[in-house]
């Protein structure tokens, strides 16, 4: 293919687009405990500002995926950063909880719009010899927003107000729009029928399911919510399943889980965001409650992780070149579970420097895994579905996370209640805020010490799940994903993509 004369600049934009999308979730992390006391949000409140996003995310990935294939990738990604900049207006200026969720839901319209567009957009725009630096500097970028937010964010609301965190997109949304309607050119895929009954499936199955997963920790799995939400989410999938087979023009063509990459690929990133979606959720509360980092050193406790997975990533594209994909994706894998096994060693009286030595081998590992199994994913998929692969690889990788926070945090907080001294008073003894929070009321240090040794004890057993799960992701790995190239060629032609298949193919064998 010709190459774009201004494929670059267009790569900036791409990142641009991803990076606002990134920052904006990490920096709601360090502004939560100012919004409560500005907006007076209870817990409930507080859930569904942080949920609502993830929610429609998570349910219109596939459909803006498959929206973006047949209408235009360009045009649906600036439809999302318009969307998602002027809701990040709204959530700026709002003077009740109510206001802040509405906001959030737009946003996540916006940017389940912008997501799977930057990445289809990038395959189009750069050929195969040039596509391994676009989605190692996509990739690079998406990895500094997600460290980078918490630091960010808390020095907006040092300096502002947590409003400020949200109005940042606004500039930043509005140049992305102006660069993306001067520079980018519009790609899509053969024109299909839109899949209609598909897409009401798919936004249904995929939204019940993700609420049933954040609300199980809470709530328990026997909650009438809980039950019911799951049930209606696995019906609604399986009849999505179901429509893809029956209808001549699919959303998702589910053949291509015949094809052992993509198979392999999917159930690997599943696991392994299992385990980071966890990492997260644990490791800031424990930086934090038990380390005693404050919100700014917390974020700056990541920077070893991002430097490590940077530098990796160049080595793993090094090592693609003469070693098969799932050999570096299985290798990453394995470090990764190191990593967590250093987390699990972890104690009370452990300072910066073991931390920052977990999060450099988790940085190493990630660096070698996650392009590696993302980049597997993407060249089983034909060029013509572009679009609604790169929201499928999106969307795994949600769902992997989302049941990490669930089943991770239940662990979390069942094995921090059975470490508590059983005379440990109800209101202290099922989550560790409340715990330093009633010793600091009473004046009780001892409650403050035993409350930081259980945390101490569950992170420990949560970072030995964590382990685990990206151990069986290896064992997956090496079983199911051969060498890219060979499996995606032997996998046959998809109807008039043969060659795209072949080039996405390609990207694997050089990115890794």
């Amino acid at each position: 293919m010709d190459r774009h004369p201004r494929r670059w600049l267009i790569l900036v934009v791409l990142c641009l687009s991803s990076l606002v999308l990134v920052v904006d979730n990490m920096v709601l992390t360090v502004s939560i405990p100012q919004i409560a006391a500005d907006l007076g949000a209870g817990a409930e409140d507080i859930q569904w500002i942080i949920d609502s996003y993830i929610l429609v995310f998570a349910g219109l990935l596939l459909t803006s995926g498959s929206l973006s294939d047949r209408f235009g990738r360009r045009k649906m990604m600036i439809i999302g950063l318009v969307v998602f900049g002027a809701a990040s207006l709204v959530a700026a200026v709002a003077d009740s909880p109510g206001q802040l969720i509405a906001g959030r839901v737009l946003m996540g319209v916006g940017g389940a719009l912008v997501m799977p567009s930057t990445l289809s957009i990038l395959i189009t725009v750069f050929d195969d010899e040039e596509r391994p630096k676009a989605i190692a500097a996509w990739s690079a970028v998406a990895m500094i927003g997600m460290i980078g937010g918490p630091v960010l964010g808390g020095a907006l609301i040092a300096h502002f107000w947590w409003g400020a965190v949200f109005l940042l997109n606004v500039p930043v949304a509005v140049v992305a729009v102006i660069a993306a309607v001067v520079l980018m050119p519009e790609s899509r895929g053969p024109w299909r029928r839109p899949d209609l009954p598909g897409m009401v499936l798919s936004m249904t199955g995929m939204t019940a399911l993700v609420w049933s997963i954040t609300v199980l920790p809470r709530d328990g799995i026997t909650s009438p919510g809980t039950l019911g939400t799951l049930v209606v989410g696995v019906l609604a999938l399986t009849g999505f399943a179901v429509r893809q087979v029956r209808t001549d023009s699919p959303m998702v063509p589910l053949k291509l889980f015949r094809n052992r990459v993509f198979t392999g690929a999917s159930f690997s990133l599943v696991l392994l965001t299992f385990a980071t979606g966890g990492l997260m959720l644990v490791l800031t509360q424990y930086l934090q409650f038990v380390l005693k980092f404050s919100a700014t050193d917390t974020g700056l406790a990541f920077l070893p992780l991002a430097v490590a997975s940077l530098v990796f990533n160049a080595v793993g594209a090094v090592l693609s070149k003469k070693v098969a994909p799932r050999v570096t994706t299985s290798a990453g894998m394995l470090i990764i579970a190191a990593g967590f096994g250093l987390l699990a060693t972890l104690s009370v009286g452990d300072g910066f420097a073991k931390v920052a030595l977990a999060m450099l081998v988790l940085g190493a590992g990630s660096g070698l895994a996650m392009p590696a199994a993302s980049n597997a994913l993407m060249g089983a998929i034909p060029g013509e579905h572009a679009g609604v692969g790169s929201a499928l690889n999106d969307t795994i990788q949600q769902s992997g996370s989302a049941l990490g926070v669930a089943i991770l945090g239940a662990v979390l907080s069942s094995t921090f209640t059975g470490s508590m001294p059983t005379d440990t008073p109800a209101a202290g003894k099922h989550a560790i805020t409340d715990a330093l929070a009633l010793a600091a009321s009473t004046g009780d240090g001892g409650l403050a010490a035993a409350a930081r040794d259980a945390f101490n004890t569950a992170a420990s057993v949560t970072f030995t799940a964590g382990g685990i799960s990206v151990l069986a992701a290896a064992g997956l790995t090496l079983v199911l994903m051969r060498d890219g190239r060979k499996t995606a060629l032997a996998a046959g032609p998809v109807e008039g993509a043969a060659a795209e298949v072949e080039a996405e193919a390609e990207v694997v064998q050089r990115v890794g």
